[in-house]
């Protein structure tokens, strides 16, 4: 019996790329919803929140009856504020001079879905910036990494030169924590393993 088809509820081409390390094929749908942040919500439980919504709302438009759907957030969080997507370049630099030689929170949910079962996982990370001056984050946007990504950086790029520790997950802090995404994925029934084992 062949594996459940997995769906991928984001644009991400992190995620996908995450997945594939896995062994892991996906079909993307890309799923616009609501980022809203409720007021008083907690950081933990929005994130969470972002991740179930994400896969409910691709379930909701599957035509595929066993698919399995896996919906992902990830957001940053100094200080107890949460740090989006910045706006624009002013945006970027005060969040990463915020950043700047401090310890801060990423937080990633997953959530795997099917027509019967929901689950999420949450991983934590900290990372700890060293100190970053202004000019240096004027070249950083220059490079175009900021745009789009929480917290106006992407550790698996140039940003990495601004990370002096990290204790959690490295895929986390990209967007898809592959030790909790491996253990969802094998409790619906796809084993990232088994094709070599196989073979």
């Amino acid at each position: 019996m062949s594996p459940s088809p997995l769906i991928l509820a984001s644009a991400s081409p992190r995620r996908r790329a995450l997945l594939e390390q896995l062994g892991i094929e996906c079909t993307v749908v890309q799923q616009d919803i609501d980022e809203t942040r409720r007021k008083g919500e907690l950081p933990v439980a929005y994130v969470r929140r972002m991740a179930q919504e994400k896969a409910a709302a691709a379930l909701g438009c599957c035509r595929q009856p066993h698919a399995l759907i896996l919906g992902a957030d990830t957001i940053v969080v100094l200080d107890g504020e949460v740090m989006g997507k910045p706006r624009d370049e002013l945006d970027a630099r005060r969040m990463l001079l915020q950043l700047s030689n401090r310890e801060h929170e990423v937080l990633s949910a997953v959530t795997v879905v099917s027509q019967a079962d929901s689950e999420t996982a949450l991983s934590i990370s900290h990372v700890k910036f060293r100190v970053i001056s202004p000019l240096e984050v004027a070249a950083y946007w220059a490079t175009g990494e900021p745009a789009g990504k929480a917290g106006a950086y992407a550790i698996q790029g140039r940003a990495a030169v601004f990370i002096e520790h990290l204790s959690g997950s490295y895929s986390g802090v990209m967007g898809l924590p592959l030790f909790e995404t491996a253990q969802l994925l094998d409790a619906f029934g796809i084993h990232c393993l088994a094709r070599h084992a196989e073979q």
